[in-house]
């Protein structure tokens, strides 16, 4: 069966060539890996390029097995020129299948770090995922699988500046603010984003609503989206605390912030807990002027009333709390 596949790809008509992609799919992983080394990849390669769906969809099974869980393939695959056929597939197709198939390959291709530099030197490509990502009629997992291709590509510092170039603040906000805020998409989204801003804070605080669309995450979103979330606002308040300290206190962030600071993740808890100092400014006061913790509890709430903000009854034992674990 081996032979009969490496045969019909090598030298068959595109019927011939389209059954022994399917097979190549079905088979194991080892006689995957070891055809892999008979030069299948050319005519896998030719039949991405047909315009009839079918072939297409085939050869992108076909591919993305053969990719997977082998980096020596996934390098094979880049070099032998993927990636401008992926992003004509993505600029062209209009069927649903064939798209999500072309997001998870990149994302395959992408997990490989000789890949990252060849995949992104594709300007329009890291752009049309970032446009891909911000549609409606994307399904989420095609959402999902692009988000982790940025997330990828990301890790490499020289390519950030590039994915925020291309608009991916906006596109990961815009995500954000219309799904579910406990969903895994919130948190893949926000959690790239915590990990570019840090290159470009300025890009945030610049977006219209943009400090809202996080404040809402805090509050509604699961522990690793706050998580997340509060990252992003102490990177924004850090870069320019006089400017953006006003803006995220109007927003409303303080009892989802409180909140977190108490019952968030490990992680999640300590970023709240600093955000807080930012912006109530309160690092001067605790322990150091040996106030008591009624005192400073007291203290903190006039701040907030002062600021305009409305803090429920309930709110005041996570005030508290949080001067506990602040004075310890």
């Amino acid at each position: 069966m081996e032979e009969i596949v490496v045969e019909s790809l090598l030298r068959g008509n595109r019927e011939a060539q389209i059954e022994a992609a399917i097979e190549l799919s079905n088979l194991t992983r080892k006689q995957r890996q070891k055809l892999s080394e008979r030069e299948i990849i050319s005519p896998l390669l030719s039949m991405l390029q047909s315009h009839d769906s079918i072939t297409t969809e085939v050869a992108l099974s076909a591919l993305l097995s053969l990719a997977f869980g082998s980096e020596r393939n996934k390098v094979r695959i880049v070099k032998s020129g993927v990636v401008p056929m992926l992003l004509e597939i993505l600029q062209s197709e209009t069927k649903m299948i064939i798209t999500e198939l072309a997001m998870a390959f990149l994302l395959i291709l992408s997990s490989c770090n000789k890949n990252k530099v060849k995949i992104a030197s594709s300007t329009r490509l890291i752009q049309l995922l970032v446009g891909l990502i911000g549609l409606d009629t994307l399904t989420i997992q095609a959402k999902l699988d692009g988000i982790a291709t940025l997330h990828n590509l990301s890790t490499l510092h020289q390519i950030v500046p590039l994915v925020i170039s291309s608009g991916a603040p906006y596109a990961l906000l815009q995500v954000i603010n219309f799904c579910d805020k406990s969903s895994e998409l919130a948190e893949k989204a926000t959690a790239l984003l915590e990990n570019i801003i840090t290159h470009s804070p300025e890009s945030i605080s610049s977006i219209a609503g943009a400090i809202g669309v996080l404040v809402e995450a805090i509050e509604e979103g699961s522990g690793q989206c706050k998580e997340h979330a509060v990252g992003v606002l102490l990177c924004v308040c850090n870069y320019d605390r006089e400017t953006n300290r006003g803006m995220i206190l109007r927003e409303g962030v303080m009892p989802g912030l409180l909140q977190v600071s108490v019952d968030g993740t490990r992680r999640g808890k300590e970023m709240a807990r600093e955000l807080l100092l930012q912006l109530r400014d309160c690092s001067g006061y605790v322990i150091k002027n040996k106030q008591s913790k009624s005192e400073i509890v007291e203290q903190i709430m006039r701040e907030i009333d002062q600021e305009g903000e409305r803090i429920p009854g309930t709110m005041l034992k996570l005030v508290e709390e949080m001067i506990s674990k602040l004075s310890t």
